[in-house]
């Protein structure tokens, strides 16, 4: 496969794979852009190497920059920003994970502690609260370990991983 078909390729499924992540289908197209450029790139770089708008592109760079995916620089005596991605493999997966608890755990922890222990003596409110208990304990473990694994130094994760998987 030539580079530029295998480029093509790659930036298609990042964008795909992103949109599992929580991201959307440009912004991984970008992401996968910077991940695989050898320099930064501009935001007019990028629009005209992905065919998309100003606006597109300005709002997806933002996102990213959220996410803590990319980095802005300058360049001495040129006023535009440039974009580079975290290229630490281990740095994307915690950072991806870290934004993904935020967005998604967090909030079902908050849910589950405004509505603990249901008063009432029914067969409905004792179902709801064995039910969010059950959650409450499943949650509380997933954050847990996800804080573990966010803090954790990758080999130890790897070597976890390999033990896990024999």
């Amino acid at each position: 496969m030539e580079f530029s078909e295998a480029k093509k390729h790659f930036i298609s499924t990042w964008g795909e794979l992103g949109m599992n992540w929580g991201i959307n289908r440009t912004m991984g197209h970008i992401h996968a852009l910077l991940l695989i450029s050898p320099k930064p790139l501009c935001a007019e770089d990028i629009i005209n190497q992905l065919q998309i708008s100003k606006g597109n592109a300005n709002m997806n760079l933002r996102g990213l920059l959220d996410w803590r995916l990319i980095y802005r620089q300058s360049k001495a005596g040129d006023r535009k920003d440039y974009f580079v991605a975290e290229k630490e493999l281990w740095k994307v997966f915690r950072k991806t994970l870290e934004k993904r608890k935020q967005k998604e755990l967090n909030p079902m922890l908050d849910m589950i502690k405004k509505i603990s222990n249901v008063q009432g003596d029914s067969e409905d409110s004792n179902e709801f609260n064995r039910f969010i208990k059950d959650l409450d304990a499943i949650s509380s473990a997933a954050d847990n370990a996800l804080d573990r694994l966010i803090t954790s130094d990758s080999n130890i994760f790897l070597n976890t991983l390999v033990k896990i998987m024999r």
